[in-house]
């Protein structure tokens, strides 16, 4: 058995590998030819420096994880460490798993920078963060970047009743960095069936400083800001200005209407949803974005371009409404909030999840945008926020924030809508 020192191990290694140097890694990257880069040190050598939009893997994962970074073992697959000492061993290691065109970075990082090449210093997670968010940060996904997003991302909730309360708690528990809350109503025995937010002792308080209590209790490093005050077309956009999301579970058309128009004029994305006895239903309003090249999706006035008559469709409040039943729909919206703002998945844009939860079904619509929509179409006519009280029908009031669905088994007829 031939025995190896150190130096001839690497030597072995490198003889059997291929080798580029960072100039030449720049160069092919430069031309736009898809390879993935993979930084193979440890994490605190990440974190003082990497090249940009490298995978990190540390070297005693890198059998382990590879496959889910590319799962192509025929596509140009770079690894790099410190030196280059590291990268020629895993290299070769990546070769006995199948991987045929595995390069090591000649130099490694340091060699990167002594060619003056361009290097990222990343954000990164504190120690409290890093055990917090641990099963965020273990999902491909999601990540530290990912996890990162959430640290800094605004999320507006409008109301803190049934759907805000597990949508708020949720996204306070996966780190959403800000949570404003517009309600301006007080906890009621009646809310506790189904207002998660609030306990007995809430009773009589206003919703928002008890949300503010409870959020600060599952995480205290998400920040709250509560706006005890109805929503209207005169604060709307200084309320809404600023946030990257808003999250709608009002109870009534004009508030509907108006976050939406709101949304639209002001480049946000809305997740937007409802419930109604048994069932309910998700969406996402995605307004579009000619700058940044996002195509916009269709808006709340595209499914429902007139309200429906005053009195007609009737309330929780008068019709009643499963306990349960926020919670999950709540609880889709948080996740469609996550998806847009650490950016995976398919969020619903142009599609409307429908639930019954008599039977536990749910289907998805499609929906499309509507070129002549007076807000999103192609020539909008509504290009600044109007008496939404008036444009319901109804005298002007204030508004409560306790949701209700409109488009399910003929409640402001969804599907004769979208048909």
């Amino acid at each position: 058995m031939t025995r190896l020192n150190r130096d001839q191990l690497v030597q072995l290694a490198k003889s059997q590998i291929t080798e580029w140097t960072p100039n030449q890694l720049d160069a092919r990257r430069k031309a736009k030819e898809a390879i993935t880069v993979v930084d193979i040190r440890e994490r605190d050598e990440w974190m003082q420096g990497h090249i940009p939009q490298s995978v990190f893997i540390p070297r005693g994962f890198l059998e382990l994880q590879i496959e889910q970074h590319q799962p192509d073992r025929d596509a140009p697959l770079v690894i790099y460490c410190a030196g280059g000492v590291r990268s020629a061993l895993a290299a070769r290691n990546l070769q006995e798993m199948g991987y045929t065109k595995v390069i090591s970075l000649i130099g490694g990082f340091n060699g990167w920078k002594n060619a003056s090449l361009g290097f990222k210093v990343p954000k990164v997670l504190n120690e409290e963060q890093r055990i917090r968010y641990s099963r965020h940060t273990m999902l491909q996904e999601i990540g530290d970047e990912g996890q990162l997003k959430l640290l800094e991302s605004k999320v507006l909730l409008i109301g803190a009743g049934g759907l805000g309360s597990p949508a708020a708690l949720y996204l306070a528990a996966a780190g959403v960095g800000q949570i404003g809350i517009v309600d301006y109503d007080t906890v009621d025995v009646s809310n506790l069936h189904r207002q998660v937010l609030h306990g007995q002792s809430d009773v009589g308080r206003y919703k928002v400083d008890s949300a503010v209590d409870t959020l600060r209790e599952i995480n205290p490093g998400v920040k709250v800001v509560g706006y005890k005050e109805p929503i209207t077309s005169y604060n709307a956009f200084e309320i809404m200005s600023g946030y990257d999301l808003v999250m709608n579970g009002s109870d009534n058309f004009p508030t509907r209407y108006l976050v939406n128009d709101a949304c639209q004029m002001l480049g946000i994305p809305l997740v937007d949803a409802s419930i109604f006895m048994f069932e309910g239903q998700v969406t996402v309003y995605q307004p579009k974005h000619t700058e940044s090249g996002v195509e916009g999706g269709p808006c709340y006035r595209c499914l429902y371009p007139d309200p429906p008559p005053p009195g007609e469709v009737p309330s929780c409040a008068e019709a009643g409404v499963l306990g349960v039943l926020p919670g999950i729909v709540g609880s889709i919206q948080a996740i469609e909030a996550i998806k847009l703002l650490v950016g995976f998945g398919e969020p619903l844009i142009g599609r409307l999840l429908m639930i019954d939860t008599t039977d536990m079904s749910f289907r998805t619509l499609k929906v499309n945008r509507n070129t002549e929509c007076p807000v999103c179409g192609d020539h909008p006519t509504v290009t600044e926020l109007i008496d939404y009280d008036q444009f319901c029908g109804l005298p002007s009031s204030t508004h409560a924030v306790e949701p209700v669905v409109v488009g399910v088994n003929g409640h402001h007829a969804a599907e004769k809508v979208l048909a």
